[in-house]
């Protein structure tokens, strides 16, 4: 059971305070609060964990400050909708908002290498009007003796080259708890110039104890991919662990399966889940068709897959596109041989723009269907 506090509700009150004493009085129930951090306002909620079924919704509505309450559907209890159509279903971070409702182009680098392509990445970016990147500096691989990152040795120079051309948020994949703490001092240590999107990538979906370390801090905002080889509702339980510690504002990716049915394409493209996700939980969906599609391959249409591949997610009403790009493929240190050039990357935000555009009509038209 979720109880539902009226907006920017006074923790110091004494209504609030007869609340939780109702609360703590209760030995069949447990609780947990969370606030989630909307435009002008705050909300908090109260999740209720034991044997809330004795519980009745007119009793729980009548309580000091209660607002709304919610039976629990599904098990991811803090990022599950519930039946509910009217709570937050996103986060506002750096100036940046993230919601069912948005959509955001993180084009960049798997994996950094030099400063130079990174600037060069990031000027393009700038010039199209776009404030989101992806840049890899820490690189879980297959092969132990593949390129694994640079790792925080490049932070400085990245954040520094970020807060040069106006980039407000760059996901970043992390593989160990100890990366979040040589984020936070790269950013401090260079004036905070930019912002950062822990990635969990989809190796790490079930390395629950990182899942657990990055819930436990609440300021930067996670980028979570679903596993290759589990279902969408393990996925979906699994972010929620990050929920659980602490930290609802996850944007929850899908990146294809692993499955050989999916050949000659690096994964079997799952973007037929994007509204799946939007209607089980409030967070907003990504699609990484590059990670997806795993190659440079064009139909007889002109089009790359890659291209393809974005335009059924965003068609669908994915809210984020991770894509790579890269300035001199041939020298990417990973993923060369799927990454987009930069004079396709105008080509490619145009066609998400004409896919978002076909997005917006579809919604109309199902609103007076």
């Amino acid at each position: 059971m979720i109880l539902i506090l009226e907006p920017n509700v006074d923790v110091a009150s004494e209504r609030y305070s007869q609340l939780i004493r109702y609360l703590d009085s209760n030995e069949h129930v447990t609780y947990t609060t969370h606030e989630v951090h909307g435009s002008g306002q705050v909300l908090t909620e109260v999740y209720l964990i034991g044997n809330t079924s004795a519980l009745t919704l007119d009793y729980m509505r009548s309580l000091p400050c209660v607002k709304r309450v919610v039976r629990v559907q599904e098990s991811y209890r803090i990022l599950g909708r519930h039946g509910e159509e009217d709570r937050p279903t996103g986060f506002t971070y750096n100036g940046v908002t993230f919601s069912q409702d948005t959509l955001h182009v993180f084009a960049g680098l798997c994996a950094v290498d030099t400063p130079e392509h990174v600037e060069i990445m990031l000027a393009a970016l700038k010039e199209r009007s776009q404030v989101c990147t992806r840049m890899g500096a820490y690189k879980p691989r297959t092969n132990p003796y593949s390129f694994q990152g640079h790792g925080g040795s490049c932070l400085p120079w990245v954040f520094e080259l970020a807060g040069k051309y106006d980039i407000k948020v760059i996901a970043m994949e992390i593989t160990h708890e100890s990366h979040i703490d040589e984020i936070n001092e790269a950013l401090e240590r260079t004036g905070n110039p930019t912002g950062i999107m822990l990635q969990i990538g989809t190796r790490n979906t079930q390395n629950f104890e990182l899942l657990k370390s990055v819930g436990r801090q609440k300021t930067l905002p996670v980028l979570f991919k679903r596993g290759f080889g589990i279902t969408l509702n393990e996925s979906l339980n699994a972010a929620e662990y990050l929920a659980s510690e602490g930290n609802p504002n996850v944007v929850f990716a899908l990146r294809g399966m692993k499955n050989q049915g999916g050949d000659p394409h690096r994964n079997m493209v799952d973007f037929s889940h994007v509204p799946v996700v939007k209607r089980l939980t409030r967070m907003p969906v990504c699609v990484d068709p590059s990670h997806s599609v795993g190659s440079r391959d064009r139909a007889p249409d002109g089009m790359l897959d890659v291209f393809h591949a974005a335009a059924q997610g965003v068609v669908a009403g994915a809210n984020m596109v991770l894509v790579d790009f890269h300035p001199a493929p041939s020298k990417a240190l990973v993923d060369g041989p799927q990454a987009l050039r930069m004079d396709e990357l105008s080509w490619f935000l145009d066609d998400v723009a004409i896919a978002r555009e076909a997005y917006e009509k579809r919604k109309a038209r199902a609103s007076v269907a």
